[in-house]
């Protein structure tokens, strides 16, 4: 009885997973399931691969972070090999992150990049917020955790504003709950008011030993990157891998904030000057025309030959001109492009995709005749994929029907939309156009 009972209870929750991996491929966004079980044979995986193993060699002093940019067209398969690197970094001790570039995340944006990458952190035995995991697992006394707290402690070593060693200390020393949540959530990006970092110290007695003032906001972000790289090798984790999705997104900023993007991109590669971050790999997924369409000086905005002066003429901006010329060379010539589904690929996907469909319904779909090749969007596994299942799903709705997909071929645009350069409030440029805003209309009263 008991047997029957675990496997009735298998069973069902076989056909949960498979329901809901196949719920995601008929939408065309394959979840950890899906990908799972359909595997993946790009080659960018056996370079991902390298760039985890050299995480452990990079020597002393390390090199920084590494990364790798991957393209392909729309329905290619990117989102599909994200997940599935994802899954190779969280198998080999990485803590990792999946942000898709969108309005609430621009790419020029680094503190709303690096709040989304803490808020969608996943790591390998723990299922929680990302950063409070990663504080629960901080064991003082231990060897790690004090060469982390030496390191904060040493600004010329660290880069720190001293708040982040004192919320650290404050962090291992007192047994105020709520107040250990606040500082862990400022290190993922929240606010804290500063004098309850200084109450934290007076509880433990330390008050006298930390002088400091609240860090730049132009600062922050970047300080918070650096620390966070460091907290999660601290934790006992080999890094961070941080997934970067739909980069493709920067084609419609405006050519300033493009400008800013490829720096962005630059600092996230470890090839930004000073932004060096060793444990952090960053791989960045984009369309293969947007280098062609975008900076090429034949594309459509030629920002090759615009970027640099865009931003050699801008006084906040001009130390940012390098990295962006930095960051757009890496989008011209450092791209690995996906490979295109071979019949092998074709028929071995379909050999599964009819395993995980009878598995969620208990009904045997048919063979279908799915092969490489065709044009356009038809070549694409993407749509290979949805097509079979809305085959099956019709033939075991209606046995007589007669299936025609029909498809329209999705068009990625360039053109400008500034509703997507959504700044954060906190950044300092956003609080620069408030103040002029005050200004204006005490002017305007005046």
């Amino acid at each position: 009885m008991e047997r029957k009972m675990l496997s009735g209870s298998m069973d069902k929750s076989r056909r949960r997973a498979s329901r809901q991996a196949l719920e995601a491929l008929r939408n065309g966004v394959p979840n950890q399931e899906a990908v799972k079980i359909l595997g993946c044979n790009q080659p960018a995986t056996g370079r991902f691969g390298e760039l985890l193993s050299g995480v452990a060699d990079q020597g002393d002093p390390p090199r920084g972070a590494l990364g790798m940019l991957i393209s392909g067209d729309f329905g290619a398969g990117k989102s599909h090999l994200l997940t599935y690197l994802e899954q190779m970094a969280l198998s080999q001790g990485f803590v990792c992150s999946k942000v898709a570039i969108s309005k609430e995340t621009p790419l020029f944006d680094l503190g709303k990049v690096f709040k989304s990458a803490m808020e969608n952190g996943r790591m390998p035995d723990r299922s929680g917020r990302m950063i409070e995991e990663i504080a629960q697992r901080l064991k003082p006394g231990s060897r790690r955790y004090g060469d982390f707290y030496k390191w904060v402690h040493d600004p010329d070593a660290s880069g720190l504003n001293p708040m982040f060693a004192a919320s650290l200390t404050v962090h291992e020393g007192v047994n105020d709950f709520e107040l250990l949540r606040a500082i862990e959530y400022w290190w993922g990006g929240d606010k804290i008011r500063v004098v309850r970092i200084r109450d934290g110290l007076r509880q433990i007695g330390r008050i006298k030993d930390y002088r400091f003032r609240v860090p730049k906001l132009a600062d922050l972000p970047r300080q918070r990157l650096r620390f966070a790289v460091e907290l999660i090798k601290a934790a006992g984790y080999r890094g961070w891998v941080v997934l970067l999705d739909e980069i493709e997104l920067v084609g419609s900023y405006s050519i300033l904030q493009r400008s800013r993007s490829y720096a962005e991109l630059s600092r996230w590669m470890g090839r930004m000057a000073g932004e060096q971050h060793p444990g952090l790999v960053t791989v960045g997924a984009v369309t293969d025309d947007f280098a062609s369409e975008i900076i090429h000086p034949d594309g459509a905005k030629k920002d090759r030959d615009y970027v640099g002066a865009k931003l050699e003429a801008n006084d906040r901006y001009r130390r940012l001109a390098p990295a962006a010329t930095e960051g757009m060379g890496l989008l011209e010539r450092s791209c690995l492009p996906l490979r295109s589904p071979t019949e092998e690929d074709v028929q071995e996907t379909t050999r599964k995709l009819r395993r995980i469909y009878r598995d969620a319904y208990g009904w045997e779909p048919p063979r279908l005749e799915v092969h490489a090749g065709g044009a356009g969007i038809e070549g694409r596994m993407r749509y290979k994929v949805r097509s079979s299942i809305n085959t099956w799903d019709l033939l075991r709705l209606v046995p007589d029907a007669r299936p025609e997909i029909q498809v329209e071929e999705f068009r990625h645009t360039y053109e400008e939309d500034t509703a997507l350069e959504r700044e954060s409030k906190d950044s300092p440029d956003a609080l620069l156009e408030a103040g002029r805003g005050v200004r204006q209309r005490s002017s305007a009263r005046g």
